[in-house]
């Protein structure tokens, strides 16, 4: 019988992209998208799904909220975040009951590969997750200032971090000046801070990656 995944995004690229990797790599499938947490439900409620891949930073997005209103509807679908957010803000979905978590870096192989043992076996966690779990079971995860941010807010306090201008970020990200300038501003609100050392250490202390 085929497996129905929903792959939840509001970006074009990812879902296309997604798609076609998951069709030429696994049998039996049948793919439907939603672009935004709204559509999302509208699509649960309606009908089954195996396995949903979410995109944590959609519009009308809840957030955390969002894994248990989706298990709420459907407490048999598996959620899968799809996130460029690090480890340490997909544990704390992961302890609001998802069952997996995948970087939109991924290789197609481990894209594959992720949504084959969702399918197969119902959860999937990348190795530094498995590591943390094993060693923090039942201990409550400490709050990540991070997750406050967008998918695009956190692109531009990581390359912020890593010492580039607006310019860079511009021509990096292919976004105007008057917009990278808009999101400096909420960044900087979102973190409580107005300085770009503070930035810098938050960057640091809660992200996973390596500046």
């Amino acid at each position: 019988m085929s497996k129905k995944i929903l792959i939840a995004d509001d970006h074009d690229i990812v879902l296309t992209g997604t798609s076609l990797i998951l069709e030429s790599k696994i049998k039996d499938i049948i793919i439907d998208t939603a672009e935004n947490y709204i559509e999302v439900l509208e699509k649960v409620t309606s009908q089954p799904y195996d396995l949903i891949i979410l995109d944590i930073n959609m519009p009308e997005s809840k957030n955390k909220k969002m894994i248990s209103e989706i298990k709420e509807i459907r407490a048999e679908t598996k959620i899968l975040i799809f996130s460029v957010h690090d480890e340490s803000v997909a544990l704390q979905y992961i302890q609001e009951g998802a069952d997996g978590y995948l970087n939109k870096l991924s290789k197609v192989e481990e894209i594959a590969e992720a949504v084959k043992k969702m399918l197969e076996e119902g959860y999937y966690y990348p190795l530094k997750i498995t590591q943390y779990l094993l060693k923090n079971s039942g201990k409550p995860l400490p709050a990540n200032p991070l997750e406050k941010l967008s998918e695009r807010e956190y692109q531009i306090l990581t390359l912020m971090a890593k010492g580039e201008g607006s310019l860079e970020i511009s021509n990096i990200l292919d976004i105007r000046m008057p917009t990278i300038s808009t999101y400096k501003k909420r960044i900087y609100k979102k973190l409580g801070t107005s300085n770009i050392a503070d930035l810098i250490k938050i960057c640091e202390s809660y992200s996973g990656d390596k500046m």
